[in-house]
């Protein structure tokens, strides 16, 4: 799953040990090859026998690849599977309260990127833009180990006004924070996803993104690191919230249950076609991909 280091690891392992590899969140394409986490997804999907695209674009950047379409399935965002568990979770938490913002606007901000934190004048920029934000709402800023460090060596007041410096939060409460925020800063991908989901306003502060569908779809914007850039299109995503939340095709948290259809059934979710009905049947007999396990010696 994914594109961190792990999972192409665990793809390498599993294509030299002969074994059948599925790639949850296959297809995503920043086309930033300075982002170590885009050659991950690439050499993962080579390496991959079965391809489990979150999106219309991913489906593309594969065939655009080369990648045989009896390869890809079509199943939806996974990471909508796990937010759809978690949102009763969050609610009942209620962090806003907790964090003193219940019933006030307030932003959430993760920062974590090398291109953004790394580079003192880029993290400065940041920050400057973050302390002014705190002066016109609160601004709650889970810190990233890797931040707290490069903030360590930077002569930024991380604080002051609205703006609060946290310990990283557990997924829940980041949830039940995001889901009431009026905005959203952030250089991560999942929290483009998420907000859009929940319909909350996103700047991602970086110059690309490999999910696009939530800026052609969805409440993210991409915004570059400077402080009246990220002020300006603050100003603008404040108040923007839509009652209804943007409907992405298949991100419905019923993911999982695709893909072990796909592995137990031998179903298929072409992008071309309607999905098929909980009780069709594949249209040839197709083998199951579950993984194989190595007989053992002896």
């Amino acid at each position: 799953y994914g594109d961190v280091n792990s999972t192409v690891a665990a793809a390498l392992t599993a294509a030299k040990l002969g074994l059948r590899v599925g790639h949850v969140e296959a297809g995503l394409r920043s086309r930033d090859w300075s982002m170590p986490e885009e050659i991950n997804r690439v050499v993962t999907d080579r390496l991959s026998d079965v391809l489990f695209a979150p999106s219309r674009d991913a489906v593309a950047n594969l065939a655009l690849e080369g990648i045989p379409g009896e390869r890809v399935q079509f199943v939806g965002n996974i990471m909508i599977d796990a937010l759809c568990w978690g949102l009763p979770l969050a609610q009942e938490l209620d962090a806003p309260a907790r964090h003193g913002v219940a019933g006030a606007p307030y932003a959430v901000v993760t920062l974590h990127r090398p291109t953004n934190v790394d580079e003192p004048a880029v993290l400065r920029e940041l920050c400057e833009a973050l302390e002014r934000l705190g002066s016109e709402m609160a601004v709650l800023f889970p810190v990233h180990p890797r931040t707290r460090d490069r903030l360590r060596g930077l002569d930024a007041r991380r604080n002051g006004g609205g703006l609060r410096p946290l310990e990283p939060l557990g997924y829940v409460e980041m949830l039940s924070l995001v889901a009431g925020a009026e905005l959203v800063i952030t250089d991560s991908g999942g929290l483009q996803e998420e907000t859009t989901f929940l319909g909350v306003p996103c700047l991602t502060v970086r110059a690309n993104t490999e999910r696009p569908v939530t800026c052609l779809h969805g409440t993210n914007r991409l915004v570059a690191p400077r402080c009246e850039a990220i002020l300006a299109a603050a100003a603008r995503a404040r108040g923007q919230r839509s009652p209804a939340r943007p409907l992405i095709e298949r991100w419905d948290g019923r993911t999982a249950a695709r893909i072990a259809r796909v592995l137990c059934e031998g179903v298929r979710y072409d992008a071309d076609e309607a999905e098929p009905s909980a009780g069709a049947r594949p249209r040839q007999p197709r083998r199951a991909v579950a993984i194989p396990q190595p007989a053992t010696a002896g």
